[in-house]
């Protein structure tokens, strides 16, 4: 199957369905750094840059299969919400035009919750009304990255279409143990949604499973001087942040701790138990309070966390990396003569996809394509 990917980013697709029946015969990225990863891991794939300029485009194949993630900004709920009347919002629009000229048989598109609300929700009808004049049956479903495996809440709408029959698109999405009643309960103090990450953590393949692990609190400012229980770390962001920052602990022996650099959560062979002590800071707050889980990465870290009484650390771009499921070091490459610098790569991460979450729907792809041969 033929695939093309339009505001491809750093390759979570490519990197996705590495080891699937896809072939990728294009990409389509205007962001420096993006670009420099995607050549990087994949020479041979042509980047044509900007997806306006769709109709320019020649392919000797015909594509399987269209795949983006245009712009959330216009659509979050933490924007303006411009919707599709901004420049990047339209994109969406320019993506339907790209669904029209290649006639691929499957799309896939990816946004942020936000879209089905931008506009009173007449963004999001919009967008599938279109597909349906296209001739494609569709299914959308919101997929949330801490069932598929990463240590992250993070929810992001996709959208399957098939050319003709809509028994396809929905078999990608839903499946029947998806409909049987087993969704997520109200939070309880002493449970959690997913368990510390290791390199073979299971995870659920139906989005709706419910794994049970001992208690992780964290206690989150809301106001100066007000924190609330939490039970999940902050999601990866992409836009400025300027949230709270964490000290890490690791205990070298029982009740012995000392400075680390990656959290217990974090580590490719972590262990039943936890072993870290985190300590949550905020600028406008001096007090710290002892947490279990750290909050993850943003784009460009924030400010805060000066008045510490410990010392204060960044997240890895190495965690950064695990948090959206791609393998170590997948943006640690030369760019322009030097090692990336660090808030490229943070950023570059943060506007990516969960790699597990685009992985399932690549297998899904690949079954039905397999049952309908």
């Amino acid at each position: 199957m033929n695939v093309l990917t339009a505001c491809s980013g750093i390759g979570a697709p490519e990197h996705a369905w590495r080891d699937l029946p896809f072939n990728f015969i294009g990409c389509s990225e205007i962001e420096a750094f993006p670009s420099a990863v995607l050549k990087h891991h994949y020479p041979n794939v042509i980047n044509y840059g900007d997806m306006n300029n769709f109709r320019d485009w020649k392919f000797n194949e015909p594509i399987t299969a269209l795949f983006a993630g245009t712009p959330c900004q216009p659509f979050s709920v933490a924007g303006l919400r411009q919707g599709m009347d901004s420049p990047n919002g339209n994109l969406a629009l320019v993506y339907l035009g790209m669904v029209e000229r290649f006639a691929p048989r499957w799309v896939i598109w990816e946004n942020v919750p936000g879209v089905l609300s931008s506009n009173g929700g007449r963004d999001f009808g919009s967008f599938l009304g279109a597909l349906g004049q296209l001739g494609y049956s569709y299914a959308y479903r919101v997929l949330d990255a801490q069932y598929f495996g990463v240590p992250q809440r993070r929810r992001r709408v996709f959208v399957v279409g098939h050319i003709s029959d809509w028994r396809c698109a929905a078999a990608v999405l839903f499946e029947p143990t998806s409909l049987s009643g087993d969704i997520t309960k109200s939070r309880k103090k002493g449970k959690r949604i997913a368990p510390a990450v290791t390199t073979g953590a299971p995870y659920s393949r139906t989005g709706n499973e419910r794994v049970e692990a001992d208690a992780l609190i964290v206690n989150r400012i809301v106001s100066f001087g007000e924190y609330v229980e939490d039970t999940n770390c902050l999601t990866l962001k992409a836009r400025d942040s300027k949230d709270n920052t964490d000290l890490i602990y690791r205990e070298t022996d029982h009740g012995n701790y000392t400075d680390s650099d990656v959290a217990g959560t974090l580590m490719a062979q972590q262990g039943k138990r936890a072993v870290d002590l985190v300590y949550e800071n905020h600028s406008s707050d001096t007090r710290i309070k002892q947490v279990d889980v750290s909050p993850t990465i943003v784009a460009r870290w924030g400010t805060g966390g000066g008045n510490a009484p410990h010392q204060v650390r960044r997240i890895l771009p190495i965690e950064a990396e695990r948090l959206q499921g791609f393998t170590d070091g997948y943006t640690d490459i030369t760019y322009r003569g030097k090692p990336a610098p660090d808030s490229q790569r943070y950023k570059a991460l943060g506007n990516s996809m969960a790699v597990p979450v685009v992985r399932w729907i690549g297998k899904r792809i690949a079954e039905v394509e397999k049952a309908n041969a």
